[in-house]
């Protein structure tokens, strides 16, 4: 009977690419950039051979800004070529123009936003937690409510979204920003932490409520299928079938374990997107070294790259003019790196 030699070949790649890993740690990465990392940066690092031609090899990771509390919901805007996220503890939402590196405040007080990002339009749409709201700013300053409650209750603390190509806004509802004030206003939770879809016309609906505490969404490239964080137990990533507006099952994509650390799972996944070719890039945290970053899975689930962050990543995006350009909301601060792939959507 043949042996199969996979398990023996992923083995000694986590253990190689550990060893990498490793060294590089004991030199103490100089974030400042005054002494640049020689290239490949060895903190971008290939679990699979699929993940190398996804590297830009003459590309580094680069810290932009820190100093904030908890940086979340980034968000590349197109037609102004910049980046906006949330520093939600200190209630402002963030800018950086690529042009000259500027980095400044955009937006305060922003009512505890988590997640961002823009409709089909352009327009911004924010999650709220001190407001329980689902907001979007106007051309011309006003600030429109799209959602605040359902069958009569207030959400719990909106989080996070995506846009779907019919112009449907889908958005995750687990309650963070109220089961403490530091990122909002502790109250009770009224509903069931779920996953909502709200309509171009106003309706909206509940399309599952299965996880426990569902976090970052995206769809992939085809928006055939729904990808979903689950901050909750037991730590994965679900993928749901997407048909005429509805989620038609859903099944484990992956597990946040088994990195170069973590093989208990303590871990988790909170801000996910895919690129043009379904790969799945999903931010990781609250491990250490070895796991704190980004993980990058085929579109079959398989773990095949891993960037490495001093910090726990909260939120990803792609930016840039030709969206290939990953941008990391982590902890305290802003990363980026280039890659030789491209978002799948527009933000």
């Amino acid at each position: 009977m043949p042996i199969d030699t996979a398990p023996r070949r992923q083995f000694l790649q986590w253990t190689a690419a550990s060893a990498v890993g490793a060294v590089a740690s004991a030199m103490a990465r100089d974030w400042s950039g005054q002494n640049p990392e020689r290239y490949p940066d060895p903190d971008v690092i290939a679990l699979e051979p699929a993940f190398e031609r996804l590297i830009q090899g003459n590309a580094p990771i680069r810290r932009l800004h820190t100093g904030m509390l908890w940086a979340e919901g980034p968000a590349w805007n197109g037609s102004g070529n910049y980046l906006v996220w949330s520093d939600i503890p200190n209630n402002v939402q963030m800018r950086y123009l690529p042009e000259d590196g500027h980095v400044s405040v955009m937006r305060q007080p922003a009512n505890n936003s988590n997640g961002n990002t823009f409709d089909l339009q352009g327009r911004q749409i924010s999650f709220e937690h001190a407001t329980r709201r689902v907001v979007r700013y106007e051309a011309n300053g006003s600030v429109t409510v799209l959602a605040e409650r359902f069958e009569g209750k207030p959400f719990n603390a909106p989080n996070d979204g995506c846009v779907h190509a019919d112009g449907s806004l889908w958005f995750s509802d687990p309650g963070y920003g109220s089961m403490m004030d530091y990122e909002g206003n502790k109250g009770e939770l009224l509903l069931k932490e779920a996953v909502y879809r709200l309509d171009p016309d106003g309706r909206i609906e509940k399309v599952t409520d299965e996880l426990e505490k569902p976090n970052g969404l995206c769809f992939s490239p085809d928006y055939k299928t729904l990808y979903v964080a689950d901050t909750g137990s037991p730590k994965n990533i679900r993928a749901f079938a997407v048909q005429d507006g509805k989620l038609k099952g859903s099944r484990e994509f992956a597990v946040m374990k088994g990195a170069l650390s973590d093989k208990q799972g303590k871990g988790g996944s909170d801000g996910l997107r895919c690129d043009v070719e379904g790969n799945l890039w999903a931010s990781a945290g609250w491990v250490g070294d070895g796991f704190d970053g980004v993980h990058v899975f085929s579109p079959q689930g398989q773990r095949i790259g891993l960037i490495k962050l001093p910090e726990t990543a909260s939120n990803l995006c792609f930016g840039g003019p030709k969206r290939n350009r990953l941008f990391i909301t982590a902890s305290q601060s802003l990363y980026t790196l280039y890659v030789n792939t491209r978002g799948a959507h527009f933000c």
